[in-house]
């Protein structure tokens, strides 16, 4: 399932960090900082799939050079306080394609360069061998001055402001989102990000009458395990799995992040079920079918989700057709007028489940006892089926039904009387025997 992850940190000189070492970690290359007179070596860097850097349309041409460009970055900062470069780390979906994962990547960084007229160094990463393998991610180093014809000049007060600064970061994220979001739908996915949080995006369901999503919503945001617990839980799974064992949480925080996400997996079971029960029950009303017949198919193809799901996956709408037994093919064939096809699958069903032929399999449907009877049977030679009693029920004349109704009402009075009878007898001493 497609997650949203977006944050933003600062390299500070007064947290001991410079942004050439930050840049030739996550880039993965040998860096001489000329500040510091160190040499920052990463290049035995396992996992990073891409590298690039943007600029302003103007920059000067050394700034393409990535060592040039961060001791530019250092030289251009005199305070020993000073932010000299500002990451932002993203989640990328691993729904989609490499070249698409770069892609929006790149969208997102130009958008930075356009929009405050930084450089922008970007390090797409691979998953970790060891880890969850959808965790495809990129960092975005970016300088905190703007950098123009005649180098880094003023700083980008509009992402440090107390005012502006949250309000910043919000329109990113939303930035990064719809560009996730498109990439996602390019590519056929249906799942879809949201930067928002979770009590604004529950607002919005209930405003559109969503109450199954707000109910999912209504949740406290999903614990941070942190990168010890993270590194301790991530060996116990990779444990769990060599042993072909179940995992389980070996931290605290760890049990608890893996029971909110058991909730959340059940309760979007829960409604992909819903899902496909509508989508059943709304085919087979266009088809035709009556309201009963609709919800039998429907609940079958609730039921079946979960043995179409391990099956493979498949299209949604294939496996609704093949559980209430129709198929592209058929239905592009004439139907016979009437043709019930819900009652029919139901039919195969029970006469696989039950070893008998169909004919009697509906006749339990129709409520008979005995399958050797059928409809051609007289009803007084079978028991009458449930819509047999309810016709007679309805068709009987309004002098019958009245006449019933008052004999009914005699017994009762009757068995009053006796019991009434019984109730002196014990209270009397003189009547008992």
């Amino acid at each position: 399932m497609a997650s949203y992850h977006l944050s933003v940190k600062t390299i500070k000189r007064s947290a001991g960090r410079s942004a050439t070492a930050a840049t030739a970690y996550r880039v993965g290359e040998r860096i001489e900082c000329q500040l510091e007179g160190r040499i920052h070596d990463y290049t035995r860097k396992q996992g990073i799939e891409e590298t690039f850097i943007l600029t302003p349309k103007d920059a000067p041409d050394w700034a393409t050079d990535r060592s040039r460009l961060w001791n530019e970055v250092e030289a251009s900062e005199t305070r020993r306080n000073s932010v000299t470069a500002r990451e932002w780390e993203l989640a990328l979906p691993s729904e989609i394609s490499a070249e698409d994962r770069s892609q929006i990547t790149r969208d997102f960084a130009q958008e930075l360069v356009s929009r405050y007229g930084v450089a922008v160094d970007v390090a797409i990463h691979t998953p970790h061998r060891e880890g969850d393998q959808r965790n495809h991610h990129a960092h975005v180093l970016t300088s905190t001055r703007k950098l123009e014809p005649e180098g880094f000049t003023a700083k980008t007060r509009v992402l440090n402001s107390a005012k502006t600064g949250g309000v910043e970061i919000e329109q990113m994220r939303g930035v990064w989102a719809d560009l996730q979001n498109r990439a996602l739908e390019r590519a056929g996915e249906v799942e879809r990000v949201d930067h928002r949080s979770l009590e604004a995006q529950r607002e919005e369901a209930l405003k559109r009458g969503d109450a199954l999503t707000a109910e999912e919503l209504d949740r406290d945001p999903e614990l941070k395990l942190g990168p010890a617990a993270n590194s301790m839980e991530r060996r116990a799974k990779a444990m769990a799995e060599r042993q072909g064992r179940e995992y389980v949480p070996v931290t605290e925080r760890g049990a608890v992040v893996h029971a909110v996400r058991q909730a959340r997996a059940a309760f979007r079971e829960l409604r992909e079920r819903l899902d496909i029960a509508r989508e059943t029950y709304g085919a087979e009303r266009d088809a035709g079918q009556g309201r009963v017949s609709a919800g039998l198919a429907a609940l079958r193809a609730a039921a079946a989700k979960e043995r179409g799901t391990r099956s493979g996956p498949e299209d949604m709408r294939e496996r609704l057709a093949r559980v209430v037994g129709r198929s592209e093919d058929r239905d592009d064939t004439p139907k016979p007028e009437g043709r019930n096809f819900a009652r029919e699958r139901l039919k195969e069903i029970m006469e696989k489940d039950a070893g008998r032929d169909g004919q009697a399999a509906v006749h339990k449907l129709d409520g008979h006892s005995d399958p050797e009877l059928g409809e051609e049977t007289g009803r007084e030679e079978r028991k009458p089926s449930v819509n047999e009693r309810l016709k007679d029920v309805l068709n009987k004349p309004r002098e019958r039904l009245e006449s019933d109704n008052e004999r009914d009402q005699e017994k009762e009075r009757e068995v009053e009387n006796e019991r009434e009878i019984d109730r002196d007898i014990d209270r009397d001493p003189g009547l008992s025997h």
